[in-house]
């Protein structure tokens, strides 16, 4: 206080005594002994009481003041770099951090001390523009800057430079006298728009350590890294990298200005991760192919600080889990194509393994996702499964299959965790499908008989797994398979109102008569191949004819004798057996009540079943020992005769005869072929008439690609079949083509 006093009555006072200067002399030499730092304080003050004249004007003097302060900084420099002009490495650090330090302290406080002349001369003189006049502290950064920083910075920063290579080479080093030369030259930045401003610019700091400073860290880790690869693997090059990187932001946190930290990583980056991309490039298929997922990691990490860095690795992945995926599939298709669940366990295997990796390593990278995508899409869709069975849809029919297997009643069926777990594996595989629409038609048929004959293992699961194809595909692609279940809901409610019926009626029904009645729309199902009914089936089905006829007037039903079973005793045997038949085959047996043999013709006369379904019905009948032939098995014709076996014995009870015959096979996987072309014709069609409703007037070639857009979700359409869909549409007046315009369609309303 008595020193700010001092330059208070200074620069204000008209008369002044020198016992008050004595005093404040006295009470600067008691601070200055008691502090070393106030020793340029003191010679300061010395310095401006010799030149202090008593009695001045009543006038502001800070013109003068200011101008004794600036020549004694100046001279002090001036002597102060007498001293250090010689001195290399740590000596100048040590010199250079020492004075600083001392200068830097003094000149806060001799700010403090002369903050009237701040707020009253120096700030009138900066409001009228003269640019050379600073506050006090920054005054003395100018001095220091020009008198003695811009003599000593050259050998300084070289000093920190071969302190810092040091350091790189694992030699313990003196980190303040690094991090006292970068305050330095931060604090020595002026703002040169508003040099009074308390908030320095980094000028000084990039032009004399910065730039420098980069270019040795360049030269470093060039040098570095060519002679570490070249006596040491990738893997090993990658972990230095990793360390170096590391040291780096250490540094910056330890000693360097935070805003070198990006520019001091690019620079490592290029030279290090950047120079070396082949390298890297060449090692990451052996890194695939070893499994070695740390390293891959690693390796991810780096390459993804260089712009487009992992173009390439994505598509070295992406070929890796083709080939993989392929190679899988190739080693077991022979098995494969008869095995649905191998197929999807061994795609399965090849995904799961791949999405750990992109998870892990990889770090869910879009583009690596996407890499996992396209190889799953192009092997689960062309592989040696479908160029074998000559199908390119062969991959939609055994995903349904698959799912038909875990959904279907069987002792091998999970538990239900596990159920779900493998229901949410096939929607993995059918996420990659091109062909949705075929997963879904032969999914529909595999359903419908699972409800018809009750074999589901469980309608939680069921329900699970539509909801799964609705949350992928949307509503539209669910909705004939949720009316399925809304129908067997119906049926079993229609069942008991028929039996309330009869008893009503004091009806005895002469067997146990169940029956379910389906929507055609929703029902994948042909129609019934021509039949006559055994006699004891008759009344039972005339009865409930007449009952459901009378109870939904306007309503015809058509009977599914195909899909029709039940269970036939018998009392022809030593045992009594009963046997679960379909409908033909009871109808084949119930003949031998009468007699014990018959020709194939004969019986085809009695049932009206189609010859060759007969014959397949009867080999099966054979083959279970229930009917003997003289014949050979594949060899029944017309005039084969066929005797009841009347010693047949078997070690069940109940015994299950009711197995699909191969022309029902292939006729329904021929009818679902068609289906499933009409269906897409009807898809296109729509596709075609609501982008037209929308566009009015459209360029064809923007038109098939939209339609390729909408339906991709779906299934993936040929141009050609287009091309007829929108032949069609014309033909039906829904288009027509604009005149003098090639290829341009317009919307007729």
């Amino acid at each position: 206080m008595d020193m700010y006093t001092l330059v208070y009555n200074y620069c204000t006072s008209v008369h002044s005594t020198a016992g008050r200067n004595q005093s404040s002399k006295a009470a600067m030499r008691r601070q200055g002994n008691d502090c070393p730092t106030y020793g340029v304080l003191f010679a300061i003050e010395s310095s401006l009481f010799s030149q202090f004249v008593p009695g001045g004007g009543a006038q502001l003097v800070g013109q003068d003041l200011y101008k004794k302060l600036r020549e004694f900084l100046e001279g002090y420099l001036i002597d102060l770099l007498k001293s250090g002009v010689d001195l290399i490495d740590e000596e100048v650090l040590t010199f250079y951090t020492k004075k600083w330090e001392e200068f830097q302290f003094s000149s806060k406080v001799l700010d403090g001390v002369c903050a009237y002349i701040n707020r009253q001369w120096v700030k009138r003189e900066c409001e009228e523009g003269h640019k050379d006049v600073y506050q006090i502290y920054q005054l003395a950064l100018v001095s220091w800057r020009k008198h003695l920083f811009e003599h000593l910075n050259k050998q300084v920063t070289n000093a920190v430079l071969k302190l810092i290579e040091r350091e790189r080479n694992g030699e313990p080093i003196n980190s303040l006298l690094v991090s006292g030369v970068i305050g330095c030259y931060v604090e020595l930045g002026l703002n040169e728009e508003n040099p009074n401003t308390r908030a320095p610019n980094l000028t000084v700091y990039t032009e004399s350590f910065e730039n420098v400073f980069i270019e040795d860290t360049e030269r470093f880790y060039i040098n570095e890294s060519v002679e570490f690869l070249r006596i040491n693997p990738v893997t090993e090059y990658m972990k230095r990298v990793e360390q170096r990187l590391q040291e780096e932001q250490k540094r910056v946190r330890t000693y360097l200005h935070e805003s070198s930290g990006t520019r001091l990583s690019k620079t490592c980056e290029k030279v290090l991760i950047e120079k070396h991309l082949e390298n890297f490039r060449s090692e990451f298929q052996n890194l695939l192919n070893s499994d070695k997922y740390n390293d891959l990691g690693r390796m991810y990490d780096l390459v993804s600080r260089i712009p487009e860095g992992l173009t390439e690795l994505k598509k070295v992945l992406e070929d890796h889990i083709y080939q993989q995926g392929t190679g899988a599939l190739e080693s077991c298709y022979e098995a494969a194509i008869n095995d649905p669940k191998l197929y999807v366990n061994t795609i399965l295997d090849v995904h799961k393994k791949y999405h750990g990796l992109v998870s892990t390593s990889f770090k869910n990278d879009n583009g690596f996702v996407s890499a996992l995508d396209k190889a799953c899409g192009k092997f689960i869709n062309t592989n040696a499964v479908t160029v074998a069975s000559k199908s390119p849809m062969k991959s939609a029919e055994l995903l349904a299959k698959c799912c038909d297997l875990l959904l279907k009643k069987s002792s091998k069926n999970p538990e239900e965790n596990e159920l779900e777990e493998a229901l949410n594996d096939c929607m993995v595989v059918f996420k990659y499908i091109e062909d949705k629409d075929v997963v879904r038609s032969f999914y529909s048929k595999m359903l419908a008989k699972r409800l018809v004959h009750h074999t589901s293992a469980s309608d939680d699961a069921e329900s699970s797994m539509i909801s799964k194809l609705k949350q992928a595909c949307g509503y539209e692609y669910t909705v004939k398979l949720q009316r399925m279940f809304q129908d067997i809901g119906t049926s079993k409610t229609l069942n008991v109102r028929y039996r309330e019926f009869l008893r009503n009626e004091e009806i005895t029904p002469d067997i146990d008569f169940s029956i379910q009645v389906l929507s055609s729309g929703s029902w994948p199902f042909n129609q019934s191949y021509s039949f006559s009914m055994p006699s004891q089936l008759e009344r039972p089905y005339k009865q409930f004819n007449d009952y459901y006829t009378s109870a939904h007037s306007g309503r015809k039903l058509n009977w599914l004798y195909q899909m029709c079973k039940g269970d036939l005793v018998t009392n022809c045997f030593k045992n009594k057996y009963t046997f679960q038949a379909s409908t033909f085959q009871m109808a084949v047996l119930l003949q031998f009540n009468d007699q014990l043999s018959f020709t194939v013709q004969q019986i085809q006369t009695n049932t009206g079943i189609n010859e060759d379904q007969l014959i397949q019905i009867i080999q099966i009948l054979l083959k279970t020992k229930l009917l003997t032939s003289s014949d050979d098995e594949s060899n029944i014709t017309r005039s084969s005769v066929v005797e009841l076996f009347e010693n047949y014995k078997n070690k069940k009870l109940r015994i299950n005869i009711n197995v699909p015959l191969k022309t029902e096979q292939k006729v329904e996987q021929e009818n679902t072929q068609k289906t499933i072309e009409e269906d897409r014709k009807l898809e296109i069609q729509a596709a075609i008439v609501r982008i037209m409703k929308t566009r009015k007037v459209y360029q064809h070639m923007m038109l098939v690609g939209e339609v390729i857009s909408i339906l991709a979700t779906r299934f993936k359409p040929k141009i050609p079949l287009i091309k007829k869909c929108i032949d069609t549409l014309i033909e039906k007046e829904y288009l027509e083509r604009v005149e003098n315009q090639k290829d341009t369609y317009s919307y007729l309303a």
